[in-house]
């Protein structure tokens, strides 16, 4: 397997720098997602691991080997690594079976280790059963996991992927995370995955890495990045949220645009930015400290989304079904939040709603 340790990389087409100052290391076996709006920077960083770019500066080690900086560059063939693509890239021509082992023919292994290692990645994608089939005879799912064997045949220290399930329809890609997760598990690969989706990003990784315009925003662990956001962006993109404004004092945080306040046991004073996300916000036809009427509901099943204004601020309530059975459009109601997440109010909400637009 492989670790890999990024040393202040930074990467510039032209004058436009479109990463900064990345440092990190990933550990082997971990699987850690590059997760930021499109054009932050997080497939030119792929690209750099893989060897397909050279960083303006600073450096790449794969293991304790450096493989990118300074006079140093080993190209991509020579790094043991396997890539999956957005575009599956399989060969037309060739049945799933001659598709995995291209890589192995063309480093002219022997016969019978190719068939073996052939054999044991189409048994851990299950695609056995598929081995003489030509690509046009297979769903994408099946095409994306024959570009899964090929990446994994030669048995390659580090797995990168980038963005392989967006051309996937939304069941296929729901499947497909899961049995990406499952193989990197079972075999201990390190896995750099790439993508703008969140929910992929939650289900699949070790730990998050957020990019915003070419900056680490946040690194870690899926619950802790979306439980404790650092900033108003990261609380925005990661999950659902509703942002207002508010006055920290004497234990209450006043909410702008409401008059009415909510419990506030916090250390900061003055001027805030208050994120809540719908999940959190309680409902109740009688009890909690802010006052609202129902603005939309409705029913999807295993949830009930609501739309409930508060003054002049909307805030967004995801609850069970039971909790709403007797509410309609325009019917009164009482919110708690049962967590909140509070920021300085440094005009950053602007720029988060702004990305999000």
């Amino acid at each position: 397997m492989a670790a890999v340790k990024i040393d202040h990389v930074t990467k510039s087409f032209g004058e436009n720098q479109v990463l900064k100052e990345f440092t990190d290391t990933f550990r082997d076996g971990e699987f850690v997602t590059l997760l930021g709006p499109s054009g932050c920077g997080k497939t030119t960083m792929l690209r750099m691991i893989a060897g397909f770019e050279k960083p303006t500066s600073g450096q790449i080690f794969l293991d304790d080997l450096q493989v990118s900086g300074g006079k140093t560059f080993i190209p991509p063939e020579k790094r043991n690594i396997g890539m999956v693509f957005q575009s599956y890239a399989v060969w037309p021509h060739m049945n799933v079976f001659d598709n995995v082992a291209y890589p192995l023919t063309i480093r002219k292994a022997p016969k019978d280790q190719i068939r073996k290692s052939v054999e044991r990645v189409l048994e851990i994608v299950h695609l056995s059963q598929y081995a003489k089939r030509l690509p046009s005879q297979l769903s994408g799912g099946q095409q994306q996991r024959v570009a899964l064997a090929r990446a994994l045949v030669a048995k390659p220290g580090l797995l990168l992927l980038d963005e392989p399930l967006s051309n996937l329809d939304a069941k296929l890609r729901e499947s497909m995370r899961f049995e990406i997760k499952d193989i990197q598990v079972s075999l201990g690969i390190t896995v750099v995955y790439v993508t703008h989706d969140q929910t992929e990003a939650m289900a699949m990784s070790d730990r998050i890495i957020l990019i915003n315009q070419g900056t680490v925003q946040q690194a870690a662990p899926p619950a802790e990045i979306y439980n404790h956001p650092v900033n108003p962006f990261v609380a925005d993109f990661l999950g659902k949220v509703d942002f207002a404004r508010g006055n920290a004092e004497k234990g209450r945080l006043v909410l702008e645009g409401t008059g009415q306040s909510v419990p506030y046991a916090g250390g900061r004073q003055g001027k805030v930015l208050v994120a809540v996300r719908p999940e959190k916000i309680r409902l109740s036809p009688s009890e909690g400290p802010l006052e609202g009427i129902v603005e939309s509901l409705y029913y999807l099943g295993d949830v009930s989304d609501l739309r409930v204004r508060v003054g002049s601020v909307s805030f967004r309530v995801i609850t069970a079904p039971e909790n709403c059975q007797s509410l309609r459009p325009g019917s009164p109601v009482h919110l708690s939040f049962r967590d909140m997440m509070v920021f300085d109010d440094d005009g950053s909400l602007d720029e988060a709603l702004r990305i999000r637009t």
